[in-house]
């Protein structure tokens, strides 16, 4: 959201735009930090099954598309962009109440209800994957930061391995498994570390703020470097020549923007959709999937020296992964509102 509202300001300055979020979520922290008006409707849980909460939903559902009603009524909205959050449903609805057009971008494999609902009235059905199952989808891709799209990592290598005491020269592995940490990716490059080591490859790991680690140290040679949490990704993309990662898709899409190959794990829950975020980017040349269960530090460091030691294999893959990718994912989007807006 935050990323395609930055884009419209840059493709249409003084641009209004108001942002709906539902009380308790990220949003409220998130988006008046960017500096975005934030307007807050009662969040509407879609319950899966039979329970007191599926009674109540007509009721909850009414109350927030009422609030939603009013503030697209105060703002004088020429459209509705939505991406399924607990917001979005109710705004769909007003929206279609006071016939302003709808945007409904669905970032995973397999739609959210209120995006199935959105989409029966949208005027634009913008998919994050090809393997969306919304009918009528165009393939924008994922909305990322602009400072992420149009990173340049030749240009930031040296400040980037300088700033996490990075050698210059070393083949370099990056490893996170998002802010929270994965504990399958973390045992598994911990097994890997020496074997890593002696193959010439360094390792910056993310490994998580909730996890700790007894990460190797090597006196000389490729450093083993951990953190917590990296809060400078642009700066540990630039730093890096390959990624081993989960797939959410906001994971996919930045790291195939920026043009890193990759060993997607993904999460082993819900539908396989991690699983079908990663597969166009493998199909591009740009990755390798391997399941979460057959990850191990042996795979690892059978898998990954002879990529990372390679030059013209990484350059190969690094290819694919920008081909498969969706860079300008903000700007497309962005596009396309104002095309219905106007």
């Amino acid at each position: 959201m935050l990323a395609t509202a930055a884009a419209l300001q840059r493709l249409e300055p003084g641009i209004g735009i108001t942002c709906v979020g539902s009380a308790g979520g990220l949003e409220t922290t998130l988006v008046p930090e960017r500096g975005y008006d934030l307007e807050v409707v009662a969040a509407v849980p879609l319950p899966r099954k039979p329970s007191l909460d599926l009674v109540a939903l007509p009721m909850r559902l009414r109350r927030a598309r009422s609030q939603a009603k009013a503030i697209l009524k105060r703002v004088d909205a020429a459209a509705v962009v939505g991406f399924g959050g607990y917001a979005a449903l109710p705004s769909y609805l007003a929206a279609r109440s006071l016939k302003v057009p709808i945007v409904v971008h669905e970032a995973n494999a397999t739609p959210g209800i209120a995006n199935k609902v959105g989409a029966r009235w949208a005027a634009v059905i913008a998919q994050a994957t090809p393997a969306s199952a919304l009918p009528g989808g165009e393939v924008t891709g994922m909305p990322i930061r602009a400072s992420i799209a149009a990173l340049d990592r030749a240009a930031l290598r040296s400040e980037a391995r300088a700033h996490f005491g990075l050698r210059e020269s070393d083949p370099t592995l990056l490893v996170y498994g998002g802010s929270q940490g994965a504990q399958r990716i973390n045992e598994a490059i911990l097994a890997a570390a020496d074997r890593l080591h002696n193959a010439g490859i360094a390792v910056l790991h993310g490994f998580g703020r909730k996890n700790q680690v007894d990460a190797p140290a090597y006196s000389s040679g490729p450093r083993y470097v951990a953190w917590p949490y990296i809060d400078r990704m642009d700066l540990a993309y630039a730093a890096a020549d390959f990624v081993l990662c989960r797939s959410g898709m906001g994971t996919v899409a930045e790291v195939s923007a920026v043009g890193l190959p990759a060993m997607y794990v993904p999460l082993p829950h819900g539908n396989g959709e991690q699983r079908r975020n990663a597969e166009p980017i493998v199909a591009a040349g740009g990755g390798l999937i391997v399941d979460n269960a057959a990850l191990t530090g042996d795979l690892i460091a059978d898998e990954l020296p002879p990529i990372l030691t390679d030059p013209t294999r990484l350059a190969a893959m690094a290819a694919g992964a920008r081909a498969g990718g969706h860079a300008e994912a903000a700007d497309v989007l962005a596009r396309r509102v104002l095309e219905v807006a106007r």
